[in-house]
């Protein structure tokens, strides 16, 4: 049935007062939330599925979404984490050997709304011009002027702990047996993920703000075992499992709103090779006293250019975030900024100045390049050894 043919029966609104009539798919619901765009062209399940959306209605720059359908195996976490999901087409069909479902219904069974059949383009125009917006989706039978007054009075993301509701509810070990971490390659291509990291196997406990399950297999695949604990856990509860690292995950939300793991992290820099990625980035910023700030629509996909100064090697890598470091605020409090987001100049990495410690505001174990980063895996863990083995030499 062709779209002129159809109802347009489900609406987004925008709190600037933007009203976008399309045509429903996935849950009958109406969810409110931080509408944001994403550039990726392939990938959809993972950003479904990325813990870091909590609270946001993620628009999908690429017209055509859901024609590789779903499969268990690509998800990020248990079940899509997203409020809600825009898209300009849904595929009709579903084709890939490895599919076990198809988009909508997936949406469907975990209550999550989407919207297809609107003007993507125009929509994430508005949104690059006036910055994220809070907004309201509906595939219920409500009237514009209903869904426009659910987004206005959205609490918003500034100020939001979103990280106790995507963390883990107790500490627990990944992957024990290996068998969620195997390598593999694809064959006539530079993509593969090899064998851990030869040598010593090194223990580390990884702090849960909303984590991808895909960056357990990297660090588990570069030679840690890891010990998962709860964002909330002290740093006494870290220090009792005896760790050689610390890990520090991505996440949704505020960074500035998690007092509880800025104090915890300041308890532990000094005694702890440090890795953290994306909000794990963050929280290590105010843990060291520097600050955060909202950019105006965030960076999310897969085609953001970071810039090493040390190295002056330009990666491509993934990102998905709506806040910042400053720049200033870091060089303050002893941290030395290492890349930059090519885009705009914001801070991409960092490393505390004379200690294990280092950030990156985007994603390695993501690979758009595909292989561009994946080697900050490898590196934490040769810091790591070389941290255990300057505590074992004499004075």
């Amino acid at each position: 049935m062709s779209w002129q043919a159809k109802t347009r029966n489900a609406v987004l609104a925008l709190e600037d007062g933007s009203i976008f009539r399309g045509f429903a798919f996935g849950a009958k619901a109406t969810v409110s939330g931080e509408a944001v765009f994403n550039t990726g062209m392939t990938g959809y399940q993972e950003t479904l599925t990325d813990p870091s959306y909590f609270g946001q209605i993620v628009t999908m720059t690429t017209p055509q979404i859901g024609n590789y359908g779903i499969n268990a195996e690509d998800e990020e976490s248990d079940g899509p984490k997203v409020a809600g999901f825009v898209v300009r087409e849904l595929s009709p069909v579903v084709s890939n050997w490895r599919a076990s479902g198809n988009l909508s219904d997936y949406l469907e069974n975990h209550g999550i709304p989407g919207i297809e059949g609107i003007d993507t383009r125009a929509l994430t125009k508005r949104l690059r011009v006036h910055g994220a917006l809070k907004a309201c989706l509906s595939t219920e039978d409500i009237s514009d002027e209903e869904a426009l007054a659910q987004a206005k009075n959205w609490e918003g993301i500034v100020g939001r702990d979103f990280v106790k509701e995507v963390t883990c509810e107790k500490s627990f070990e990944w992957d024990t047996g290996g068998d969620l971490s195997r390598p593999f390659s694809v064959p006539g291509t530079s993509l593969s993920i090899t064998e851990k990291t030869p040598g010593e196997v090194h223990h580390l406990v990884a702090f849960d703000f909303g984590a991808k399950r895909a960056i357990y297999r990297n660090l588990r695949n570069s030679g840690f075992q890891v010990t998962v604990l709860p964002a909330d856990a002290s740093a006494e509860e870290a220090r009792s499992h005896n760790p050689d690292a610390i890990f520090l995950s991505n996440g949704p939300g505020d960074p500035s709103a998690l007092d509880y793991a800025h104090s915890t992290i300041r308890e532990l820099i000094d005694d702890y090779p440090i890795f953290g990625i994306c909000l794990g980035h963050q929280v290590l910023t105010h843990a060291i006293g520097a600050s955060t700030y909202k950019l105006k629509f965030g960076h999310r996909g897969g085609n953001q250019p970071v810039r090493n100064v040390e190295s002056e090697k330009v990666s491509i890598t993934s990102q998905n975030h709506g806040f910042a470091s400053d720049k200033e605020a870091l060089e303050a409090n002893g941290a030395v900024v290492t890349e930059y987001n090519l885009n705009d100049n914001t801070v991409s990495g960092m490393r505390i100045d004379g200690k294990p410690v280092f950030s990156v505001q985007y994603h390695p174990e993501a690979a758009p390049g595909p292989n561009d980063a994946q080697f900050l895996f490898t590196s934490f863990h040769k810091l790591v050894s070389e941290h255990k083995r300057s505590k074992l030499a004499p004075a």
